[in-house]
């Protein structure tokens, strides 16, 4: 379990059972960035395994997706805590909850990419999620389905996007793992916010939900989503279209120079671009006040150094008045620096004329 798959077929099967795909749809490797995923896959089951692997049941991928499986089903933990235990073999050990719980933790975080379940062995840098009772689905929309909080008067322009967050609002991008972080700021003296990058896993759920909806009018059905609430994944894609711009040239430019990108998923930069209309504050629900949020700091932000001041163009008429003030002050060292080293050159002549 601890070692990443290295066929490819292997790789999208796993994905395919993992991320509750429809086996009959086939995924196509260009569209999935499967490197990013699986080094978080690796880095969880390394985290669980943490101490030789004494307080995890789970041995194989095998064991992880018949977890899966039951998460999918929508059973209760309890439920899926009590078929683990009857596969154990041999007597019963002491730490028999400690290594069950230990393996739905792990299954939900794979399955949701979400921190669920409390390292009591190991460190993961982040706040965790604890879910104790219920399905998986019951707790994510818990946690996702709460009400929005701040107000509508905020407007999402084009100029708000991950490039000038950094440029001009001197915003530090942190990427995450955890969806539950996506959008936070992490630390408000060094102004860090936390994306959720894995755009290719939100994009194969997307694919899960259309192809169920296209079935919920002839099939009865509770819900479109085993585990996420139904507009989540959508919404937070359409989060990643107006921070990364698809078409936007200036930011495809600055993305490729920044140091991360070699290890976020490239899929992040291929989510379209969001129209006038889709840009409105009130059409986000999930993320709603994390993006009010955001966009306050970035509007209360002020320009520290030259750089920010050349990209900081959301005010015309400032921008325009403060270089207008600096080449004049340019012009004006540069003539009196002329003027000085003429004179200096006539008083120096009037001394020792040749």
């Amino acid at each position: 379990m601890h070692q990443t798959p290295t066929s490819l077929t292997t790789s999208l099967e796993l994905i395919t059972r993992l991320w509750s795909c429809d086996p009959s749809s086939k995924l196509d490797n260009k569209e999935l960035d499967l490197e990013s995923y699986f080094a978080y896959h690796k880095k969880q089951c390394s985290l669980a395994l943490h101490d030789g692997g004494r307080h995890i049941s789970a041995r194989t991928h095998y064991d992880i997706l018949e977890i899966a499986a039951d998460l999918e089903e929508g059973l209760s933990r309890e439920t899926i805590r009590e078929r683990l235990s009857l596969k154990l073999v041999g007597p019963k050990p002491s730490n028999e909850n400690e290594l069950l719980d230990s393996s739905i933790d792990l299954t939900a975080r794979l399955v949701s990419m979400m921190d669920i379940g409390v390292l009591q062995y190991g460190f993961s840098g982040r706040r965790e999620l604890v879910w104790n009772q219920g399905s998986l689905k019951e707790f994510v929309n818990g946690y996702f389905n709460v009400p929005v909080m701040l107000g509508q008067d905020v407007k999402l322009e084009r100029t708000f996007n991950a490039r000038n967050l950094c440029q001009i609002g001197g915003i530090s991008i942190v990427l995450t793992d955890n969806l539950a972080d996506h959008l936070r700021m992490i630390d408000d003296e060094d102004k860090k916010v936390a994306i959720f990058h894995h755009a290719s896993f939100l994009k194969c759920q997307q694919r899960y939900i259309s192809i169920l909806s296209a079935h919920v009018r002839t099939h009865q059905t509770n819900s479109i989503s085993a585990v996420f609430p139904p507009g989540l994944i959508e919404e937070t894609l359409r989060t990643l279209s107006l921070l990364f711009p698809q078409s936007d040239k200036g930011t495809a430019k600055w993305f490729r120079k920044q140091p991360y990108s070699l290890h976020i998923d490239s899929q992040v930069v291929k989510c379209g671009r969001l129209k006038a209309d889709d840009r409105q504050i009130e059409k986000f629900k999930f993320w709603h006040d994390r993006l009010v949020i955001l966009k306050q700091v970035f509007d209360e932000s002020r320009p520290n150094t030259l750089s920010q001041w050349w990209c900081d163009r959301r005010n015309g008429v400032q921008w325009y008045t403060f270089w207008v003030a600096i080449l004049v002050l340019s012009l004006t060292i540069l003539f009196g620096m002329v003027q000085s080293i003429e004179g200096a050159l006539q008083v120096y002549k009037a001394y020792y004329p040749t």
